[in-house]
């Protein structure tokens, strides 16, 4: 009884800890220097969308998941943006060695997103993102207001549907 007590109030402890570190950000940081693909710093201040709809899909070139998300989202964004105004920022967690692919790997894929490298890591570390691909959806305020993490076929119509009923006014946030 004792072992069983102690290991629910550890599991409870363990859940409120997890809560309050999702909780702990709601909108984008903006003071956070990331690079461009010509390797120039950028403040994340300047990821906007003119009070649209934002994602933001957290990726590497190593992560087969990011690009199956990526690519799948490829077919459908043109018809995304002119249906709902949104705009996809594909943020690269790839390190010093691997960071210098990602520009020919968003060219030959023939993606129309934005692309950064946070090469330090600094951004993942501030919007707590462990595990990739990790998708956030901002509001045209710059509110956090939906996050997940992995891909699988289909979750990008889950994506879609949200940012439709954002546009619509409707809460979605977890």
């Amino acid at each position: 009884m004792k072992k069983s007590l102690s290991f629910i109030a550890a599991m409870l402890i363990f859940s409120v800890a997890v809560l309050a570190q999702e909780k702990t950000f709601s909108t984008l940081p903006a003071n956070i220097t990331i690079k461009n693909v010509d390797g120039q710093n950028v403040q994340t201040s300047v990821i906007q969308n003119d009070g649209k709809p934002m994602i933001i899909s957290f990726w590497a070139t190593w992560c087969k998941p990011c690009l199956r998300e990526l690519n799948t989202i490829k077919e459908v964004y043109a018809d995304w943006q002119e249906e709902t105004g949104v705009k996809l920022v594909a943020v690269s967690i790839d390190d010093a060695r691997t960071s210098a692919r990602v520009k020919t790997l968003a060219e030959s894929s023939s993606w129309d997103y934005e692309v950064y490298i946070d090469q330090n890591q600094d951004l993942k570390r501030a919007m707590n993102v462990v595990n990739v691909p990790h998708t956030f959806i901002i509001d045209g305020k710059g509110n956090i207001v939906w996050q997940h993490t992995a891909f699988v076929e289909g979750s990008e119509e889950e994506v879609i549907e949200l940012i439709r009923r954002l546009n619509k006014g409707e809460d979605i946030s977890e």
